[in-house]
């Protein structure tokens, strides 16, 4: 059975989570990181040298860092489905991949650990502001693609929207200002519809 190291408040874990949920494929789950810790056992940077999480185990085959186990499991599992079959589709589902690792998340985290897991007295807030004019634009450049699209690659619902539909739920849920999206914001009324994005990961921040 595929082994899952990784807690369930963890961002890139729940990517892997939801992915698992669309595919309908069995998992154990081991906690670690952060308060579980684990991931800083030499047994663990064995096999995960950077010693973070999420890590699988897929019958032997260790694999970590949370966009290429999506994308591993969506060409293993569900080709045709969250790997499109048509080469131009799923490039443009990597696309929105690669551009939430680049764009999105380097202004996410800093505004979400520092509002979410940092005591209020620690925060910098000057980066949190100088991060959210980054988000805020990445969000209204998302907006405005999602005009007349469903999902990021067009109708269908792909492995493009695991980690975008990730970081807009921190978006929505965070204690931040946000313009009016009207797109973004019927795009994260349909994630949040799907049954495994329900439960892996429109779940309270902390």
């Amino acid at each position: 059975m595929l082994k899952i190291w990784g807690r369930i408040n963890s961002i890139n874990v729940q990517k892997v989570l939801w992915c698992c949920g669309e595919l309908k494929l069995p998992f154990e789950r081991i906690e670690a990181g952060m308060q579980f810790g684990v991931n800083n056992t030499p047994e663990y940077k064995a096999k995960n040298p950077n010693a973070l999480v999420p890590m699988i185990d897929d019958d032997g085959f260790v694999l970590w860092e949370s966009q290429v186990i999506v994308r591993y499991l969506s060409r293993k599992h569900g080709v045709g489905s969250l790997c499109p079959m048509d080469l131009k589709i799923c490039a443009d589902a990597d696309r929105w991949m690669d551009w939430n690792a680049t764009t999105v998340w380097p202004n996410l985290r800093p505004i979400f650990w520092n509002l979410v897991r940092t005591a209020p007295e620690k925060r910098d807030m000057a980066l949190v502001a100088t991060s959210h004019k980054g988000l805020a634009a990445s969000m209204a450049i998302l907006d405005q693609h999602l005009a007349g699209r469903d999902y990021v690659t067009g109708n269908a619902f792909t492995m493009g929207d695991i980690p975008l539909g990730v970081s807009i739920h921190r978006w929505f849920r965070m204690d931040i200002e946000r313009e009016d999206l009207p797109n973004l914001a019927a795009y994260y009324k349909r994630l949040q519809g799907r049954p495994a994005y329900a439960l892996h990961a429109d779940l309270p921040l902390n």
